[in-house]
C-alpha cells in the first residue's frame, strides 16, 4: 500500500487543521493507520491510530483535541486537529501496519509510510 499525507499548513494557536492520509494499492480497512509527528532533532512520536477493526488510540497530548477517523469510500484516514498549540508544530506522517493493537504506538511496527506534511502553529 502507498500512503500520501496532506493537509498541513500554517495556522495560529487555537486554530484547526485536518490532515488526510490517502491510500492506494490497498484498502485502509486492512491496516491500522497511525499518525506520527517529528520535530527536527527529535525522535518521531506517536500521535494517534485507527485500527482495522475500528479501534482508536491517542497519545495524551492529543486526547480531547485531535480526532482520527476513517472514510472507507475515499480510502483515507484523517486527523482532525483542534485547539492547536505551538508545540504541535512538526512534520506529520501517516503509516500503516498489520501488527497487534497493543503495539500500535511503536514506530518500528509500521511497514508503510507516507511522506510528511508540515504543520506550523504560530503563537
Amino acid at each position: 500500500v502507498q500512503l500520501q499525507a496532506s493537509g498541513g499548513g500554517l495556522v495560529q494557536a487555537g486554530g484547526f487543521l485536518t490532515l488526510s492520509c490517502s491510500a492506494s494499492g490497498g484498502s485502509v480497512r486492512r491496516y491500522t493507520i497511525g499518525w506520527f509527528r517529528q520535530v527536527p532533532g527529535q525522535e518521531r512520536e506517536f500521535v494517534a491510530a485507527f485500527g482495522w477493526s475500528g479501534n482508536r488510540k491517542y497519545t495524551d497530548p492529543a486526547k480531547g483535541r485531535f480526532t482520527i477517523a476513517r472514510d472507507n469510500g475515499k480510502n483515507t484516514v484523517s486527523l482532525q486537529m483542534n485547539s492547536l498549540k505551538p508545540e504541535d508544530t512538526a512534520v506529520y506522517y501517516c503509516a500503516a501496519t498489520t501488527t497487534v493493537w497493543g503495539l500500535v504506538a511503536q514506530e518500528s511496527v509500521y511497514t508503510y509510510w507516507g511522506q510528511g506534511t508540515q504543520v506550523t502553529v504560530s503563537s
